[in-house]
């Protein structure tokens, strides 16, 4: 994917007005949260390290989703106040970090958010960024930070079954969801994020940044399958007939042939660039 096909593709999260992205993730928000894995803790001690995050730092973190990575940085004892505009995530996310007192979660849209300038250490996005009106997002976000605070993006590329999994079900997506058919393979996924990082940081407002990829495994049971796949967009977009009907049928193919236990790749990678000195 080049560029230009990136920034196209991007409008179509940002694109959407604030009610809609709002809104988009409501009615998966269970699924969401439930099949989506964690960021990896290798990962994440990466992005401290790289972000010089300590127990004093200050974080605002944009559209924080269900509390996924809020979760995985809170234990560190930072301060973190989460935007993220959606109610049933809101929800979520104030239930998954209640045990967190340095956690304070908003429901705001970053565009929405009344801008405290340069009182933020780290300023977090995880598979967020992408949602945010790029007209907004790095400007604010750089206004948001002290001097020589970071960016920090995090990215889980989607789950991948392997290559006799994609074979198996290719007849099934042919009938029932052909556009939804694909597999990216590792070099594809590496690309696609390198790409994704330099359309989404705005080097007017941010340094070169440093980067990061991990890779992990598991091991998925079907109806958790299924539920991962009902938090991908391009299927909370079929026809609820065609998805009920599409997630029956692959629930009985992975229970008889998978013995109900699909193995699972994801790439995962991180970027932590610097807010970019005055010129």
């Amino acid at each position: 994917m080049d560029m230009d096909q990136l920034r196209h593709s991007l409008r179509g999260y940002s694109g959407r007005s604030l009610e809609q992205r709002a809104a988009w993730y409501g009615p998966a928000a269970e699924a969401y949260a439930r099949a989506r894995p964690a960021y990896d803790p290798t990962l994440l001690g990466q992005v401290i390290t790289a972000a010089g995050l300590t127990a004093s730092s200050r974080v605002l973190e944009l559209g924080c989703g269900p509390g996924t990575a809020t979760a995985g940085l809170a234990p560190l004892g930072c301060s973190m106040l989460c935007l993220e505009p959606n109610p049933a995530f809101c929800c979520l996310a104030r239930q998954h970090c209640g045990s967190f007192s340095n956690v304070t979660v908003e429901p705001v849209a970053f565009e929405d958010w009344p801008l405290q300038p340069e009182a933020f250490d780290v300023v977090l996005a995880a598979s967020s960024f992408h949602w945010i009106d790029p007209a907004v997002a790095c400007a604010k976000a750089a206004a948001a930070l002290r001097p020589g605070g970071g960016l920090i993006l995090l990215w889980n590329k989607e789950l991948q079954p392997s290559e006799a999994f994609q074979q198996r079900t290719a007849e099934l997506y042919a009938e029932l969801a052909p556009q939804l058919h694909r597999r990216e393979e590792r070099a594809d996924q590496v690309a696609i994020l390198n790409t994704l990082a330099e359309a989404l940081i705005d080097r007017r407002h941010f340094e070169r940044p440093l980067s990061g990829l991990v890779d992990t495994s598991f091991i998925y049971s079907a109806e958790r399958y299924l539920d991962l796949l009902d938090s991908y967009s391009g299927y909370l977009q079929l026809d609820p007939a065609v998805r009920q009907l599409f997630f029956q049928r692959l629930r009985l193919l992975i229970a008889n042939e998978w013995e109900g236990r699909l193995p699972l790749t994801m790439l995962s990678s991180w970027q932590v660039a610097r807010k970019a000195s005055p010129s």
